[in-house]
């Protein structure tokens, strides 16, 4: 708050809603940021969960490391979600107003396998069915669990803006290299232990939803020990963020 001019009147507000609609009264916004929000889906797709559809995605909580049919449904369930959250936007930002968005996603032309989230996602899926083979968890119901999570490139987002037609972008893609979570100096926690306290504490509420909470620390040891085993592979995955900063048009 300090960092804001101090002549001026500022107000906040607490909404509830998805901000893949409309939250605020019309021309009432001046400046919106997101932060990492904006990977997250407004829904699973249907057809990954219905066992009639070639994109059924038994066996795995992702899209990246499952069947072509799988990638093109969260594909397409993005550019939905693209397309309410700008119309949103748009009529609740004010001619001239700024929308920043910083994201997690995947640079232009590279594979969704890698990508940081995607590499996340896949190792918990991994674990997930090892305690399916240890029957502790039902088969059906990892199965029936996907994560609507979707690696957006910058290119994807700006035919979105495009598409949209309401803003103009005043920052291209600027691109962020985020490097693995770190221990601090008095943590007495391993790398592949930092990084299951990193991933559970980002997923522990979605997981608990399906599985329960019984299951979470045998998880998330599978999880650490996963990592462990395979920390070459996560360190040369580097996590890439992206930063855009889009001006409401005049109609």
């Amino acid at each position: 708050m300090t960092s804001i001019p101090q002549n001026r009147r500022y107000y906040a507000a607490g909404v509830p809603g998805s901000f893949y609609g409309r939250v605020f009264p019309t021309s009432s916004i001046h400046f919106v940021h997101s932060s990492c929000a904006i990977h997250w889906l407004s829904r699973v797709p249907k057809e990954v969960v219905d066992r009639n559809s070639p994109a059924w995605n038994k066996g795995h909580i992702c899209y990246s490391n499952s069947t072509d049919e799988v990638t093109r449904a969260y594909e397409a369930q993005y550019v939905k979600d693209m397309e309410c959250c700008l119309h949103a936007r748009a009529q609740e930002v004010v001619y001239g107003g700024l929308m920043v968005l910083t994201f997690p996603g995947r640079p232009d032309g590279s594979p969704h396998s890698h990508s940081w989230p995607n590499v996340t996602l896949q190792h918990v899926g991994s674990c997930l069915v090892d305690l399916v083979r240890k029957g502790v968890v039902s088969e059906e119901k990892v199965d029936s669990f996907n994560v609507p999570m979707y690696s957006m490139s910058p290119q994807e987002l700006e035919a979105a803006v495009k598409r949209n037609g309401c803003f103009s972008t005043k920052s291209l893609g600027i691109e962020i290299m985020a490097g693995l979570p770190r221990p601090l100096v008095d943590d007495n926690l391993s790398l592949s232990q930092m990084l299951a306290s990193h991933t559970r504490a980002g997923m522990e509420g979605i997981i608990k939803k399906q599985f329960g909470e019984e299951i979470l620390d045998d998880l998330f040891n599978l999880y650490s020990q996963k990592c462990e085993h395979d920390l070459l592979n996560f360190l040369t995955v580097l996590g890439h963020n992206f930063l855009f900063v889009l001006r409401r048009k005049a109609d």
